[in-house]
């Protein structure tokens, strides 16, 4: 029978994966009652569910009479130390004067309503590259 040769090399060993700090985020969550919204501003791990425990609660918006009551101090700690603000935070930062920058667009737009957008324009340019006819006399 053939002969049989076993490995001398130790067995491949890994160590347990190292501890990586969670990625923060800063956004909205929404607190207020039916038809009576009110939200606040958290710190919260990016992979959860923005209504479970907040890490900090870092302020209140009401968008009804625009009043807002912000921890500037403890907002541009959590900024410091790697916390990425959504978008619709980011502008209200920029609104408030704690970061400085230009607000990102948060809205978007359907295939569709591209689409319709594209068309219009396209239109507008053919009407204006047109040369205009000269009347008849």
């Amino acid at each position: 029978m053939g002969k049989e040769v076993l490995s001398t090399s130790t067995p491949f060993t890994t160590s347990p994966p190292s501890p990586t700090p969670p990625m923060m985020t800063l956004r909205l969550t929404r607190i207020g009652k039916k038809k009576r919204p009110l939200f606040r501003l958290i710190a919260i791990d990016k992979a959860r569910d923005p209504w479970a425990i907040a890490k900090e609660i870092l302020g209140t918006i009401n968008p009804r009479t625009k009043e807002r009551a912000l921890k500037t101090d403890r907002i541009q700690h959590w900024l410091s130390v790697g916390a990425q603000p959504s978008d619709t935070v980011r502008n209200l930062l920029i609104d408030e004067k704690i970061l400085e920058g230009k607000k990102a667009s948060v809205t978007t737009l359907s295939k569709k309503r591209q689409a319709t957008i594209a068309e219009k324009a396209n239109a507008e340019k053919e009407k204006e590259a047109a040369p205009a006819e000269p009347s008849a006399e």
